[in-house]
């Protein structure tokens, strides 16, 4: 499925850039929020790399091993995600501060 394809590329693109902007990064807190973002591309492509090994191949081995991806990034996912809501307040008030 193509738009799989661009699901996976995309969320692999987004993953590398969060990674070089978290390397950039001197502020602590930015770089926690800038780990949560790229913990949730991450995610996305780990589960949608599950989600295209469904449509690709009809055996009991990749039903096994997609069902393992799908769960891992729905993990994968969800704890970014929790992650992000917590230090958005904290990146935010760590900018401000420095911008004062």
């Amino acid at each position: 499925m193509p738009v799989l394809v661009f699901i996976i590329i995309f969320s692999l693109a987004l993953y590398v850039y969060f990674k070089v902007k978290y390397v950039r990064s001197r502020r602590p807190a930015e770089r926690l929020w800038l780990t949560s973002k790229s913990g949730i591309a991450l995610g996305t492509f780990v589960m949608a790399f599950g989600i295209n090994q469904l449509f690709l191949f009809q055996t009991t081995v990749t039903y096994i091993v997609a069902a393992i991806f799908i769960f891992l990034g729905a993990i994968n996912i969800w704890s970014g995600i929790k992650s992000y809501k917590f230090y958005l307040p904290h990146a935010i008030k760590e900018a401000e501060g420095e911008n004062s």
